[in-house]
């Protein structure tokens, strides 16, 4: 397993999205620059907020794409294409509607779900499926109908902390995780859910 490169954090950008459920994968890589003292900037050529950092004494670059969700693949390839990342050695933060709040997985490769954000940057890397996804679990709202609006809206404050929660302890994995050792982050994530 080659080490990860590129750490996404997808995202809908506007302040009326700051801290809804679909923005979770963008909070992720929010707390990781934090922890590494890295700063975001605006990357026009990228179509997002950049940075990199050394994680495990590895480059890894962190990126937020600044499209909507649904064009995510967009800022992804273009940050990939220009430094070369092969999809597997990218992982890509997102909320998941499979798993309740406080849950939080580790995957490599596998289709998009639904979630329009995987499913352009599946499209956007040639229909390359190889990227590892960290799916952080937001909960289902019971209903398909009531998806976009649920995704769109701020988690309860008991959902809020299950996310948080989820966040922090796959920042405690993220050594390995970097490293490209999936199967250890995965025991230590998983066994913790």
């Amino acid at each position: 397993m080659s080490n990860i490169k590129l750490i996404v954090g997808l995202a809908n950008p506007g302040r009326e999205y700051e801290g809804t459920r679909h923005n979770a994968g963008a909070d992720f890589v929010n707390e990781l620059a934090r922890l590494y003292g890295a700063s975001l900037v605006s990357e026009s050529r990228f179509h997002g907020l950049a940075t990199r950092t050394t994680i495990a004494g590895r480059d890894v670059r962190l990126l937020i794409p600044t499209t909507f969700m649904n064009r995510s693949g967009q800022s992804v390839a273009a940050l990939a294409n220009f430094f070369k990342i092969e999809p597997e050695q990218i992982l890509v933060a997102h909320d998941e509607l499979d798993l309740g709040p406080g849950i939080v997985k580790l995957k490599k490769g596998g289709g998009h779900g639904g979630h329009n954000g995987l499913r352009d940057i599946i499209s956007s890397l040639g229909n390359s499926k190889n990227f590892i996804r960290l799916r952080i679990g937001i909960g289902h709202p019971g209903s398909a109908k009531q998806v976009a609006n649920y995704v769109l809206s701020q988690p309860s404050a008991d959902d809020r902390i299950g996310i948080d929660h989820s966040i922090d302890r796959t920042l405690k994995c993220i050594e390995p995780i970097a490293a490209g050792d999936l199967d250890q982050a995965m025991l230590k994530l998983h066994t913790q859910n």
